[in-house]
C-alpha cells in the first residue's frame, strides 16, 4: 500500500514537469507566432491551452484524493500542498504564452511588435522557456541550489522588461498608441510568465526543507556564520 501511495506522489511530481514543458513549449511557439505573425501557430497555442488546463484539473483532482485517503504529513503533506500550488502557477504560465499568441492573432496578417523590437521580444521569449524549463528540472531533481538561482535568472527578464519600456517612454516612438498597448501587455506578459516560473521553484525549496525562501536563506546565512 505504501508503495502505491508513494508511487501517487510521484505521478503528481511527473505531472507537474510535464505541465512546466507543455508551458515552456507553449511560450515559444507563441513567441514565433508573435514576431513572425504565424496565424496557424498562434491558434494552435491557443487550442493547446486546453490540454494544460486538463492537467492542471487532473493533479488537482489527485491531490485532494491523496489528501482525503492518505491523510499525510510532514514531508508528504508538504509535496501534496506546494504541488497543488505549482501546478496552478504552471497553469497561469500557460494562460500567459495563450495571451501572447492572442496578441499575434488579433493583430494578423501584421506583426504586433515592430521590427526594431524583436531582438527584445525574441530574448524575453527565450529567457522565459528555459526560466520554466529549469523550473521543470527543479521539480523532477528537488534540487534547491537549482531552485534559489531561478530569482538571479529572472533578473535578466526584469532588465528586459525595463529596455522595453525605455523604448515606449522615448519621444522618438513612432509606431502609435495601438502598437504601445500591445507591447507593453507583451512585456508584462512575459514578466509575469518570468515570476510564476519562480515561484515554482520557490515552493520546491519550501517542499525540501520546510522553510520558505527567505528564512531558509537567512538560517543558511547564520548557519555559515558560526
Amino acid at each position: 500500500m505504501r508503495d502505491a501511495y508513494h508511487e501517487e506522489l510521484d505521478s503528481i511530481s511527473d505531472g507537474l514537469v510535464e505541465m512546466a514543458r507543455l508551458v515552456g513549449s507553449a511560450m515559444g511557439r507563441a513567441t514565433t507566432a508573435l514576431l513572425d505573425a504565424d496565424l496557424e501557430l498562434a491558434e494552435s497555442v491557443i487550442a493547446a491551452d486546453d490540454k494544460v488546463n486538463a492537467l492542471h484539473h487532473e493533479l488537482e483532482n489527485r491531490a485532494i484524493d491523496l489528501l482525503a485517503r492518505q491523510q499525510p504529513v510532514a514531508t508528504d503533506l508538504r509535496i501534496v500542498v506546494t504541488s497543488l500550488r505549482m501546478s496552478a502557477d504552471l497553469e497561469r504560465c500557460g494562460d500567459l504564452a495563450r495571451h501572447v499568441a492572442k496578441v499575434a492573432r488579433l493583430r494578423f496578417p501584421e506583426t504586433a511588435v515592430p521590427a526594431d523590437l524583436h531582438p527584445i521580444v525574441l530574448e524575453m521569449g527565450q529567457l522565459a522557456q528555459r526560466l520554466v524549463a529549469k523550473a521543470g528540472l527543479v521539480i523532477a531533481t528537488k534540487n534547491v541550489d537549482a531552485a534559489l538561482e531561478l530569482e538571479r535568472d529572472d533578473d535578466a527578464i526584469d532588465a528586459l522588461h525595463r529596455e522595453l519600456f525605455s523604448h515606449l517612454l522615448d519621444d522618438r516612438w513612432q509606431h502609435g498608441i495601438e502598437t504601445a498597448v500591445d507591447v507593453t501587455l507583451v512585456g508584462r506578459y512575459y514578466e509575469r510568465f518570468a515570476d510564476h516560473a519562480v515561484s515554482v521553484a520557490k515552493r520546491v525549496v519550501f517542499l525540501v526543507t520546510g522553510e520558505h525562501v527567505n528564512d531558509f536563506l537567512a538560517s543558511s546565512e547564520a548557519s555559515a556564520e558560526e
